[in-house]
């Protein structure tokens, strides 16, 4: 039984970040049509901020076909707003998603390893496009039709992911449209980061559960499978960590391989807990900020795991605190002197 366990958690891994990412890249080969819609007429565009308890305020202005989401704490790059709306002239698309791109705010950060999961999500939702549509938008920055952002969202759950969801349950694709740069400035820490996941995964955990119809392959196919591994697996491995360890620590009596693994298992932990309560001024040496960025994710998830099974919901919307973004970011994440797209609206 054991051994059944191990396996499975370990299939499980294996298969959420490097099966699923590499079936897709092999599925997604053939060359993609490319649909040029010509010259777009410039449509009305609303553009939606999160307000702390004003709801009812913002629906009552939205009066243009398209809405697009973003957030005040980023930084939305020139060109980025017409890449989006150009994207939904494609009848078939309901929701088109910006292109994160994370970014430091100073030089003592620790949750550094934030910006290589930014990028590999990315790329799996570039080839999810290529495939047929991705499972969920990304929150700083995405577009969505009128009608589908006016369906109502219930209390405590993910808005972006759903807006996805809602699409392909309306018969829409959602793309990511990778002209449409935002630049998002991490969290100055991990314990900030640490929350931020755990109402992020809490909210999806709880968004996936209503819409768990969409998991049926019989009726959505492809995209059933997707959602499934991209979402729902990923937020499983966490679990079947604790279970392998769990086995392990039933082997270890028995077995020095089961003693060795369970042993580089407490290794991994003490040396997150160290970079867990590391001063904040002082810089994390770069191994230590991965190993405790990687155990601190999947403690957040099984954190959201046990606020879900306890049906305690973030009815109310909290923002991440970040620190402002400095005047110019690295040129290899994103063009120089990235400035807010919004302008586009009064021509």
């Amino acid at each position: 039984m054991t051994d059944i366990v191990l396996l499975g958690a370990l299939a499980l891994w294996v298969y959420s970040y490097a099966g699923y990412p590499a079936l897709l890249w092999i599925a997604s080969r053939r060359p993609a049509p490319r649909r040029d819609p010509g010259p777009v007429p410039w449509p009305a565009v609303s553009i939606v901020l999160p307000v702390h308890n004003e709801a009812a305020q913002i629906a009552e202005v939205l009066t243009g076909a398209i809405v697009v989401n973003t957030d005040a704490s980023v930084r939305v790059e020139r060109g980025a707003l017409r890449a989006l709306v150009t994207a939904l002239a494609d009848p078939h698309v309901g929701v088109a998603s910006g292109r994160d791109v994370s970014v430091a705010v100073n030089e003592t950060e620790a949750n550094r390893a934030e910006a290589g999961y930014v990028g590999f999500e990315m790329w799996i939702r570039d080839l999810e496009t290529r495939l047929g549509g991705i499972v969920g938008a990304s929150g700083c920055l995405y577009a969505i039709r009128a009608e589908l952002h006016r369906e109502a969202v219930g209390p405590g759950l993910s808005r972006d992911f759903a807006a996805a969801l809602r699409a392909r349950a309306r018969g829409y694709r959602a793309v990511s449209v990778p002209e449409a740069v935002c630049v998002v400035p991490r969290a100055p820490g991990l314990h900030q980061e640490y929350r931020r996941k755990v109402r992020t995964v809490a909210r999806g955990l709880a968004t996936l559960l209503v819409y768990r119809r969409l998991l049926n392959p019989l009726r959505y196919g492809v995209f059933a499978w997707m959602l499934a591994s991209h979402k729902l697996s990923r937020w499983l491995a966490p679990v079947a960590a604790v279970a392998a360890a769990a086995a392990l620590a039933w082997r270890a009596g028995a077995e020095p391989w089961a003693r060795a693994l369970l042993a580089a298992g407490v290794i991994v932990c003490v040396l997150a807990l160290v970079g867990w309560m590391w001063r904040a001024r002082r810089r994390l040496p770069q191994v230590l900020a991965v190993v405790t960025w990687g155990v601190a994710a999947n403690m957040a998830v099984l954190y959201a795991w046990l606020r879900l099974l306890a049906g305690r919901r973030d009815a109310v919307w909290e923002p991440t605190r970040r620190a402002s973004l400095p005047a110019a970011v690295p040129a290899q994440h994103h063009r120089q002197r990235p400035q807010h797209d919004l302008e586009v609206l009064q021509r």
